[in-house]
């Protein structure tokens, strides 16, 4: 294979450029010295594929195929229309976008969703005087990744109520009384809260009504079968991440869904400095579908690469025709390994909880206090301060659980982990 350059020259000043091969980068063996050179330490991540320590690794053919995609020129809405017909392909849907993350396309959709192929509301956005813009939700539902929605100007109807079985639910006779003549859509992310309505349910109550459903499933990757899921269960939009279980450049992202909502998308998104004679896409206007080229649009500041398209789009293809087994037995040998270096431990217990739709077990480690004389955070703390630096899951870590999520640990890493988990939980 032919290796990148890297655009950084060596440390000390020297003009020289630096080969790096992809492929020992990608798996692992080679470390990446553009860090060494501005001074940032590296990262054994036994965390999962979290934004914040940049996402996940990418296959050397991703790298190979955005090194490749970076050296040519194209239309991005040639590119993106072949991305789409990918998507498509791949989840079902009538046509699909590559955005820059799953945050991007919740944004994106619900702009698509306001203004459907009205250029003078695009043009209005983010601002709603006078729109649709009111989104059902359930209150089961609400989280902190809903901003997303917001962004683009909507408001938050929720229904429902908290503290189920107790206290009750969400009744669909809730989300069907919600929808008025001001409701834009209904929100439904793929969130495991009980007591909430299934989307299936949602989408039949929204579509009687003429409301289309926008689906926030970002890290619902694996399994497979839930690139098609959703989509079939009755969403209109559905947004993944392209930066975590597929595997893609972490700035990127998957939008499925109905052509004429990712018609919109693309109006909203793409650069519009162009001129009517020489628009790609002026048959809309003489069709009459638009009444003009819409002004750069709402999604400009989202924009997306070459690059992190055919990166996209390589790894999804790669992740589709993958198996959840395969996956499930290389995860569960690391898992596995961790586990059986830690058993003779003291001071801490040691369990799986299955992630990922099983496909990733997560291997939680309870410690008790009182005798290892720290606390999770503690034991947190030492491994990323520590040399190699290794972050582990602190979503329990108020409990004194760590968990070792194994998708971004490589092979080589394995024992390392081990060896400091032991230092720093004192067992040597």
């Amino acid at each position: 294979m032919k290796p990148l350059k890297s655009c950084l020259p060596e440390s000390g000043g020297s003009d020289t450029i630096r080969m790096l091969d992809l492929t020992a980068i990608a798996e692992g063996r080679q470390s990446m010295g553009v860090y060494d050179d501005l001074g940032v330490r590296t990262i054994i991540n036994g965390a999962g594929s979290l934004t914040r320590l940049g996402g996940t690794r990418m296959e050397a053919p991703v790298l190979e195929a955005m090194a490749e995609a970076a050296a040519s020129f194209v239309r991005i809405e040639d590119l993106q229309a072949r991305a789409g017909e990918v998507i498509a392909e791949i989840t079902g849907a009538e046509a699909g976008y590559v955005v820059t993350g799953a945050a991007a396309g919740l944004s994106l959709g619900m702009a698509a969703i306001l203004a459907g192929l009205d250029v003078a509301k695009m043009d209005q956005l983010p601002d709603t005087t006078g729109l649709r813009n009111e989104v059902v939700v359930q209150r089961g539902h609400r989280n902190a990744y809903d901003h997303a929605l917001r962004t683009a100007g909507i408001k938050f109807v929720e229904v429902g109520y908290l503290a189920y079985p107790g206290a009750g639910g969400t009744y669909g006779w809730q989300i069907d009384s919600a929808i008025n003549e001001r409701t834009a859509a209904v929100a439904c992310p793929i969130i495991d809260t009980p007591g909430t309505v299934p989307l299936a349910e949602v989408a039949e109550i929204a579509h009687a009504r003429g409301v289309p459903v926008i689906v926030d499933a970002a890290a619902s990757l694996p399994p497979r079968a839930n690139l098609r899921k959703f989509i079939a269960e009755g969403a209109d939009l559905v947004a993944y991440s392209g930066g975590k279980a597929i595997r893609g450049p972490q700035a990127s992202g998957v939008l499925a869904g109905r052509a004429d909502l990712i018609a919109s998308v693309a109006l909203q998104h793409q650069d519009m400095d162009v001129r009517m004679a020489t628009w790609r896409s002026r048959d809309l206007a003489s069709k009459g579908l638009v009444a003009g080229i819409p002004h750069q649009g709402f999604g400009r500041a989202m924009k997306v690469g070459r690059e992190e398209i055919v990166g996209l789009i390589t790894a999804l293809r790669r992740f589709a025709a993958g198996s959840d087994d395969a996956d499930r037995a290389m995860y569960t040998a690391r898992t596995d390994a961790i586990e059986a270096g830690l058993g003779s431990v003291a001071g801490i217990a040691l369990s799986r909880s299955a992630g990922n739709g099983g496909v990733i077990p997560h291997l939680k480690i309870t410690v008790d206090e009182s005798v290892i004389g720290k606390s999770a955070y503690d034991i947190l703390g030492e491994l990323l301060d520590g040399d190699p630096a290794i972050a582990l899951s602190e979503t329990h870590a108020e409990f004194n659980i760590i968990s070792v999520n194994p998708h971004g640990i490589d092979d080589s890493e394995v024992e390392i982990i081990i060896d400091r988990l032991r230092t720093v939980l004192g067992a040597r």
